[in-house]
C-alpha cells in the first residue's frame, strides 16, 4: 500500500484506499501527508454518494458551443 501511495505522489496523482475496517488506511494517509508536508482530507463514502458529488460535472452549452464546469462541494475548481 505504501509503495503505491509513493508512486501516486510522484506521479502527481490521487489515491483511493479501499479495504475492510481496521487496517489503518486513515492513519497511513495522515502519516504520509505529514511526511511530505501536505494536506490531508478524507471522504466518507455512503451508498447515495454519486461521483459528480466529488468531482463536479461538465455541461455542454449547444448555443454557445462551449463546456461549462460546475464545481462540487469537495474539490472546487
Amino acid at each position: 500500500m505504501i509503495e503505491l501511495m509513493i508512486v501516486a505522489i510522484l506521479a502527481n496523482g490521487h489515491v483511493l484506499l479501499e479495504g475492510v475496517p481496521g487496517i489503518a488506511k486513515t492513519l497511513t494517509a495522515k502519516v504520509m501527508a505529514k511526511l511530505i508536508s501536505s494536506g490531508f482530507s478524507r471522504i466518507q463514502f455512503t451508498p447515495d454518494l454519486m461521483p459528480s458529488d466529488i468531482t463536479g460535472s461538465s455541461v455542454f452549452n449547444n448555443r454557445e458551443v462551449l463546456s461549462i464546469s460546475i464545481p462540487d462541494q469537495y474539490f472546487p475548481i
